[in-house]
């Protein structure tokens, strides 16, 4: 199995802590954000990871170097200076993952709970799989909604539920779409459309570390526990 964890972009909302620090290698009770997110991947059967970057991404490397210490192979797609945004960046990271699906994951979320029960397949005629999380007061009316286990775009009068950035990807969910700066919104709503996304909610506790003061509460909690 397969993962990418995107981990290229540059940080502004968690100014001034991401000036010298990219954003997945800022600390939760002491360890990088993006080393708990290793472990959690490895725990569920990855083998090779592959990381994107940009904004100080040579830390990243010298952090994380090769995966040994997890017993994992990590690859590194590095990006121009501004990154590739998040399809982008997965579309330029393409030749690297394979041709299975593969999972992809937001290096600036923090979870409890592990990734075992991620789905390691695809329906067929499926070309995604995502999670998703009761919506957090930063994100009170939702992403997406969920019906018989298909995620689906959300009414006006709806509230629905937050994308926890962790999906399962068919490479063919990119297929057609240019290299460059890309966001992933109006590819996922694009196969919402066509009824090609499947989706469950995520156990446990998860926190989008987007800002100073959700780190800071997020540390407290985990000190705590």
């Amino acid at each position: 199995m397969r993962a990418m964890i995107l981990a290229a972009g540059r940080g502004k909302r968690m100014q001034p802590l991401t000036n010298l620090t990219p954003k997945p290698l800022l600390t939760v009770a002491g360890k990088p954000l993006i080393e708990y997110i290793i472990e959690k991947l490895v725990g569920a059967g990855v083998s090779q990871i592959v990381i994107n970057h940009a904004w100080l991404g040579g830390q990243i490397e010298s952090q994380l170097g090769d995966g040994s210490r997890w017993g994992v192979k990590i690859i590194y797609s590095p990006e121009p200076d501004g990154g590739l945004e998040t399809a982008g960046g997965i579309i330029n990271a393409l030749p690297m993952l394979g041709t299975a699906p593969f999972w992809v994951i937001n290096g600036d979320i923090f979870i409890s709970s592990d990734l075992t029960d991620l789905p390691t397949q695809l329906e067929t005629n499926d070309l995604a799989h995502l999670l998703l999380v009761d919506n957090p007061e930063h994100n009170l009316s939702g992403d997406f909604a969920l019906q018989d286990g298909r995620v689906i775009a959300q009414s006006p009068e709806q509230t629905g539920f937050t994308f926890a950035g962790i999906g399962l990807y068919d490479p063919a969910f990119f297929a057609g779409y240019g290299d460059g700066y890309r966001p992933l919104k109006p590819l996922l709503l694009d196969a919402i459309n066509q009824r090609k996304v499947a989706g469950s909610l995520l156990k446990g506790a998860w926190t989008d570390v987007g800002t100073p003061t959700r780190l800071s509460q997020l540390n407290q909690e985990v000190e705590e526990t």
